[in-house]
This record gives C-alpha cells, sequence and structure tokens, in this order.
C-alpha cells in the first residue's frame, strides 16, 4: 500500500477516535443514568459500547497496529517452550533451598554484627 493511499484511509482518525469516547462516556453516563435499572441490563449494555467502541477504534492507524502487535503476540505466545511439570517441580525446589540457605546467612552474618556491636559498645 502506497503512503498516500495509507495517508487517505487513516486521514480522518480523529473523528473516529472523538467517536470512541463520545462511546464510552455515554456507556459510563447511561450506567449512572440507569443505576435504578438491573445490574444485568446496564453491564450488557456497557459491552455493546464496549464492542462498537472497539470495532471503530480498530477502524484506526492506532486501532489497527494494536491489532497486529496482539496477532505477533499471540503468534509468539505459542512458540514458547514450556517446562514440564517434572522441570517445574525441580527449579521450584531449588529455589526454595536458596532461599533457605540465603536467609540463615544472612540472619548469621546480623547475629554477628550484633554480637560484635554489642561487644564493642559494652
Amino acid at each position: 500500500m502506497s503512503v498516500a493511499a495509507e495517508d487517505k484511509q487513516f486521514r480522518l482518525d480523529w473523528i473516529k477516535w472523538i467517536m470512541v469516547v463520545a462511546l464510552l462516556g455515554g456507556a459510563v453516563y447511561g450506567n449512572w443514568y440507569y443505576s435504578a435499572e438491573s445490574v444485568l441490563y446496564r453491564v450488557i449494555g456497557f459491552l455493546v459500547a464496549l464492542a462498537i467502541s472497539g470495532l471503530v477504534a480498530s477502524q484506526t492507524a492506532k486501532g489497527a497496529a494494536t491489532i497486529e502487535l496482539a496477532i505477533g503476540a499471540r503468534t509468539e505466545w505459542r512458540k514458547v517452550v514450556w517446562p514440564t511439570k517434572q522441570e517445574r517441580n525441580q527449579t521450584t525446589l531449588i529455589v526454595l533451598v536458596v532461599i533457605i540457605l540465603m536467609a540463615v546467612l544472612l540472619w548469621m552474618i546480623d547475629s554477628l554484627l550484633s554480637w560484635a556491636a554489642s561487644g564493642i559498645m559494652g
């Protein structure tokens, strides 16, 4: 796609963003205005407004880039090699042992320094 065509396609993005803000603001106002109504109806109305504003936002340059980023993140998430249960348990055990050893070491250093300070101060 050429720069001119892309510029023409996303030229009126600011109008779309105003629509998104107006829809979300209207949803918040509607939730307040209809506070006596059932929560179910208010949630459904808010979700509909959220879906419409998401659809409008996805038609903007930043919205399209966000969707592209989400698709790329999902692709990378699927490429991750997750550890097996045994690897996970062994790593957790090693971390716990190191934490306990460091706690004992720091306790010993603290006790030694406390003993030395009390010996110096009398």
